[in-house]
């Protein structure tokens, strides 16, 4: 038997889903919250299976909810079930541990399967979630490291490849030396680079150079 716990601070929310899933022969809720800080509390008191998730409540959101189940529970299966597929709360409740993310107008049924999935270390995301995630993905592959350099560290880097002392460098920025050399630790670092040799040829490669 699966022993599930739902927190939404909807009470009709709470009572359909309860009303669905307990009539499933596998399924069993042991307990319902109505905002995160409560359901921090009941799952340490029932210590169910899986726990259905919403986001935005009063007292504690499902994100910090998420994270202090995390924090206090060994491994808790938890099921996202929100209306909203922002990134700033996609992505937060991802990472505090939610293990699926589905939304609200999905069905009972797909709902009851994904509960199952949780069960079996299977994660179910809803599709435009991972249409989300994949294009995340494929941006951060195509992004350059240099696009993360100011417009005074491409300046720094580009004299850099010209082969340009940090004095030389100073004098014709007209800034002082200390602040050539923090602009070349930083550029360093955005590059992943050890030396100026790596900084001027991956100028060159990536057409910084004039």
């Amino acid at each position: 038997m699966i022993r599930v716990m739902i927190v939404d601070d909807h009470e009709m929310v709470r009572m359909g889903l309860a009303s669905y899933l307990s009539v499933m022969p596998d399924i069993t809720i042991v307990a319902e919250a109505a905002n995160g800080l409560e359901a921090v509390r009941l799952a340490q008191e029932t210590q169910p299976d899986v726990i259905l998730m919403d986001l935005v409540m009063d007292v504690m959101d499902g994100i910090e909810a998420t994270k202090e189940i995390c924090r206090v529970m060994e491994n808790p299966k938890i099921i996202v079930l929100t209306s909203f597929i922002d990134d700033d709360k996609l992505y937060p409740v991802l990472e505090a541990g939610a293990f699926s993310y589905l939304l609200k107008t999905s069905k009972a049924h797909e709902i009851a399967e994904a509960v199952r999935a949780e069960m079996k270390g299977e994660p179910v995301l809803e599709a435009k979630v991972t249409g989300k995630m994949l294009s995340k993905m494929r941006r951060a592959e195509e992004s350059k490291p240099h696009e993360s350099l100011t417009a005074r560290e491409i300046e720094v880097l580009r004299l850099i490849a010209e082969g340009k002392t940090n004095q030389e460098i100073a004098d014709l920025l007209h800034i002082t030396v200390k602040t050539v050399k923090t602009h070349v630790t930083h550029i360093f670092s955005k590059l992943e680079v050890e030396d100026r040799t790596q900084a001027a040829i991956y100028a060159h490669r990536n057409r910084l150079v004039p």
